[in-house]
């Protein structure tokens, strides 16, 4: 990466009974939170590890509650946090660029999220490069969605508020809206979001030592 560019990490505190509730009954709720704690602690080490990065993170939720509270506290501290804003999360994501956006003008914006541990440094590094000659890039997800949107103007994330999350055609729709605002789209790799415990394991063989594997071993020792 030659320039500057805002990564933006979207978060949700890591609160037991309040995240990753789709790895339970697998694991129990304390656990299934600090498996999103680790997930997250991971995904901020590589954003904060990426040449010519400055990151900004979306929170939401209750950080004092949350699991890992004090070493994703050292961490923020490095970033800088602003709140989501909006009803729904589509509104949330296209406020979130739009804000990063006023925050850093001028500069890209590449957004990615807490499912994603095994991102490294190098990857993003090279995902934000493809931006160069097009006006975006999206990465698609294999359950049909998208881990990553980058963005040279950040205000025209607002194409997201019309699209519908969380379902198998999201990415489609993602591309379609954005391409429907004239953007030249590129295609990042694909990679798994961690949603479920068959996906967290296969995610987390590729990832030995991180936080993210330990965490889910010890989730599924108990």
């Amino acid at each position: 990466m030659t320039a500057r560019v805002s990564i933006l990490v979207v978060a949700k505190a890591p609160v037991p009974g309040l995240a990753k509730t789709r790895l339970s009954p697998a694991v129990p709720p304390e656990q299934a939170a600090d498996i999103a704690a680790a997930s997250l602690l991971d995904t901020l080490d590589a954003v904060l590890a990426t040449p010519g990065a400055i990151p900004v993170v979306a929170m939401t939720g209750d950080l004092a509650a949350a699991k890992r509270s004090d070493e994703l506290r050292a961490l923020l501290r490095r970033a800088i946090v602003v709140p989501q804003r909006g009803v729904d999360f589509a509104t949330r994501l296209a406020n979130a660029h739009a804000d990063v956006a006023h925050l850093n003008a001028g500069l890209p914006v590449f957004q990615i999220g807490m499912d994603t541990p095994q991102v490294t440094a190098e990857l993003l590094d090279r995902c934000v490069g493809s931006m160069r000659h097009v006006d975006g890039v999206l990465g698609p997800a294999t359950d049909g969605g998208w881990w990553a949107l980058g963005l040279r103007d950040g205000h025209q994330a607002g194409a997201l508020r019309t699209v519908p999350m969380s379902r198998d055609d999201t990415g489609a729709l993602t591309a379609a809206a954005l391409r429907g605002r004239g953007l030249r789209l590129g295609r990042l790799p694909e990679l798994s979001d961690v949603d479920d415990m068959g996906t967290a394991l296969e995610v987390a063989a590729a990832l030995p030592g991180s936080r993210f594997a330990e965490a889910l071993l010890v989730g599924a020792l108990r």
